[in-house]
């Protein structure tokens, strides 16, 4: 922690879409909105009154320069994320930015170099990490009651074809074979295996079998990455944006030694959970959601989910928009450690990159940098 401060003056980066997102969470903490900034000066003024900003920019590094901020929120597309981090932490401010860190391992490294020189905080806002759900087995997991966990899964299935179309930089990202997208999988997973990070990958897709528009085949359908960790556990994690299906984007399993856990892959179904420590029977799954209101189960989710603020019933990804925000202002404040910080962010985002590396060496088995030893 590296700094401690009441009254907090943030300035949002990208707010015409996703950052407009984070308003009402914003505005519930309590932080004091000093500017928005967007390339989009049609609804610029707009963002500004709708998020009751004082100033707005259309240049960022104007923002940076120009406006007295203690800490940014970059929402622009993934192609900026590390580069206006960067910028930011150059001038001492604190960064809370949007997944993924990077998308190149060059990036990465000047993102921690820029970290270790720098005063301010940064913290990524992987907002899966904090679902209900999630942090119900988080708390488990922590609590013993999976045992030695040694397995998981994580999907990320979200057709996406015509959200490319409206943002080509999504559709150049797809282009590159591989897992360009992770941490919404990665994230809650490791989150699970704390203290562990992936070591290893290899990866394989099964080719393309649409269209564009325009006539191109997408860059490939379903990937499915395999990851070893550091302290030998299997992860699978699967990624697709163009097939033709219901959405499946927080899809997980996870397997200890006295427990198992399976997310339901649609909103008719429910999740299902397995421990030896409830039940015994090893062919009885338990509803999930039933068992995080009894006692003494409740007891390991947090304080914020068992009395739920009224802003959850607007924040977005199941309030996770909300509770990464509150996280990363308690972190500026000095109340705790910054949760999700540059090493941790990077170990959701390298993975993905080095799939990439894999899938076009015939998914040979590549090692993964651990951004702490550079």
């Amino acid at each position: 922690m590296k700094q401690a401060k009441d009254q907090i003056r943030i300035g949002v980066v990208g707010a015409a879409r996703r950052g407009g997102n984070f308003t009402d969470s914003l505005k519930a903490l309590n932080v004091t909105m000093a500017a928005v900034c967007d390339t989009n000066n049609e609804v610029l003024q707009t963002c500004k009154a709708q998020m009751g900003a004082e100033q707005a920019f259309d240049d960022y590094q104007r923002m940076l320069d120009s406006c007295r901020l203690d800490a940014v929120l970059i929402a622009t597309p993934m192609q900026f994320h590390a580069r206006q981090a960067v910028a930011a932490l150059e001038r001492n401010v604190h960064v809370l930015s949007e997944v993924t860190a990077a998308i190149s391992i060059d990036e990465c490294r000047q993102l921690v170099k820029a970290g270790n020189q720098s005063k301010a905080i940064y913290m990524m806002a992987e907002n899966y990490i904090y679902m209900r759900p999630n942090q119900f087995v988080r708390g488990l997991v922590k609590a013993g009651m999976f045992g030695e966990v040694y397995y998981a899964e994580g999907e990320y299935i979200h057709e996406l074809k015509d959200l490319l179309e409206q943002t080509p930089w999504r559709l150049e990202l797809n282009s590159h074979r591989g897992v360009p997208y992770p941490t919404h999988s990665l994230g809650p997973i490791l989150s699970w295996m704390e203290g562990d990070r992936v070591e290893r990958v290899c990866c394989e897709d099964s080719g393309s079998h649409h269209l564009d528009p325009r006539g191109k085949p997408y860059g490939c359908d379903s990937v499915v990455m395999l990851a070893k960790t550091r302290k030998n556990r299997l992860i699978k994690i699967r990624y697709d944006i163009v097939s033709d299906r219901p959405h499946s984007t927080a899809n997980y399993q996870l397997q200890g030694t006295d427990g198992s856990y399976e997310s339901a892959r649609s909103e008719h179904e429910r999740d299902k959970i397995w421990l030896r420590g409830v039940n015994a029977d090893k062919n009885v799954w338990l509803d999930a959601q039933t068992l995080m209101m009894q006692e003494p189960y409740a007891r390991h989710l947090p304080e914020g989910w068992r009395n739920p603020p009224e802003v959850l019933r607007y924040a977005g990804h199941g309030g996770g928009d909300y509770f990464v925000l509150k996280d990363f202002i308690a972190a500026i404040r000095g109340e705790i450690p910054c949760p999700i910080d540059i090493h941790k962010a990077l170990d959701m985002t390298l993975p993905g990159l080095i799939s990439q590396q894999s899938i076009l060496n015939d998914g040979a088995w590549m090692n993964v940098p651990d951004s702490r030893q550079w």
